[in-house]
């Protein structure tokens, strides 16, 4: 299954930055991924395994795991109505691309590729 949406956040610079005491888990030190799940969802499985395997071969990569009935207030603050929903935060916790459905392991990687510029 692909994603059926990827798409820059708006304004990076606008955007509400995420702390280590947001998601009650330290921030990666390059980039971290926030998936906003639900506990049904068998795409949301599928997206932890590539998300936690991108996060494992990947120093600075954090992958962090949220379930929306838990943390409505995440799911609120980046308008997820549907799961998965995937923001990757840069070094600072700033949202700089949101995905909706299961991205690809070759999208994940690519995605930390080019927020770390490498």
């Amino acid at each position: 299954m692909r994603s059926r949406v990827a798409q820059a956040v708006t304004d990076p610079t606008t955007a509400p930055a995420v702390t280590a005491e947001d998601l009650r888990r330290p921030l990666g030190r390059d980039a971290t991924f926030l998936q906003l799940s639900s506990g049904f969802c068998a795409p949301c499985r599928a997206t932890r395994r590539v998300l936690e395997r991108v996060a494992a071969t990947r120093d600075g990569v954090a992958h962090v795991e949220v379930d929306v009935a838990h943390r409505a207030d995440l799911a609120e603050r980046f308008g997820v109505t549907e799961t998965p929903t995937v923001v990757l935060l840069d070094a600072d916790g700033a949202p700089a691309l949101r995905v909706t459905g299961v991205p690809s392991l070759a999208q994940a990687r690519a995605a930390v590729a080019a927020l770390a510029g490498a």
